[in-house]
């Protein structure tokens, strides 16, 4: 290290003496609170699965006819907002099918591959400037999605999250079979998700925050103390003006305003002197 740089990394103190300049500590964990993220249009923009096809496409996992559906349905989806049951099913349903009898760890590698070359130019910084905002709470982060739980983790992962609840496709000694395990999250099974989730980690759905787009996802969203909406379709802005939910639009040329704080942290903020002396229970997987 030159002596310009050693310099820059100590720090003196009133005596003349030299000490090592020590980061800022992680906040002390919340232990019950947490937020829950949709990704596709809530936290990248348009379909993570289409973003994932380019890249598939791109290395021959498909033919150039494949592509054109996906694109036709990732243009139906960013003109419209919005999406239904059926054409989510559809669309995961096709999807395993190109990932049947592939390994589950080439999955892994593409995934990470495809995120860095085309899904990390797509992340709305605005809902990433969210998910850091929890995390500075010492809060649990989770994506929540109908997209594979592979592509689903690595974004998570990519992002510094908590971790991720996707659809997940079966393998057999490491190889996908082509057939899912369970149903595909979407609708009310993100609800049921979540549920479970807080009990296995044993948080307050009262005190923790849901985000999404879609109207399919108002049972999560109801399922949480402070729901959000962000990027809303039609349906689910209507939803959010009923029953006084906060609506955040980042697709709109305006200046988005500036982040506050979900009132779920507010509330949560006496506990958080408790939380620092409690060492947070480890997850089981």
């Amino acid at each position: 290290m030159s002596e310009s740089g050693a310099e820059a990394d100590q720090l003196a103190d009133e005596h003349g003496v030299i000490a090592e300049a020590t980061p800022s500590p992680p906040p002390p964990p919340d232990l019950t609170a947490a937020a829950f993220f949709d990704v596709d249009n809530t936290l990248v923009q348009g379909s993570s699965l289409v973003h994932f096809a380019r890249g598939l496409a791109a290395r021959n996992y498909f033919t150039y006819g494949d592509l054109l559906r996906f694109g036709y349905a990732q243009a139906k989806f960013q003109l419209t907002g919005k999406e239904n049951s059926d054409d989510v099913a559809a669309g995961r349903r096709k999807a395993l099918s190109f990932i049947e009898g592939r390994p589950t760890s080439e999955l892994a590698t593409l995934g990470e591959e495809i995120y860095d070359e085309i899904i990390a130019d797509k992340i709305w910084q605005g809902t990433r400037a969210l998910t850091q905002m929890h995390l500075d709470a010492g809060q649990q982060v989770w994506l929540v999605t109908a997209t594979p739980y592979e592509l689903a983790a690595t974004i998570a992962s990519k992002l510094g999250l908590t971790g991720a609840l996707g659809t997940v496709a079966e393998s057999v000694d490491g190889v996908f079979t082509g057939r899912l395990v369970g149903d595909i999250l979407h609708g009310v099974g993100k609800a049921h998700a979540v549920r479970s989730l807080a009990i296995r980690e044993g948080l307050n759905l009262r005190r923790c925050t849901a985000y999404s787009d879609s109207f399919n996802d108002v049972p999560m969203l109801s399922l949480v103390g402070t729901a959000v909406a962000i990027n809303p379709d039609a349906a689910l802005r209507n939803v959010a003006r009923d029953r006084g939910w906060e609506i955040r639009d980042f697709r709109t040329a305006r200046k988005a305003a500036r982040i506050g704080v979900p009132s779920a942290l507010a509330l949560g903020a006496a506990g958080g002197a408790l939380a620092a002396v409690v060492s947070r229970r480890q997850s089981g997987g």
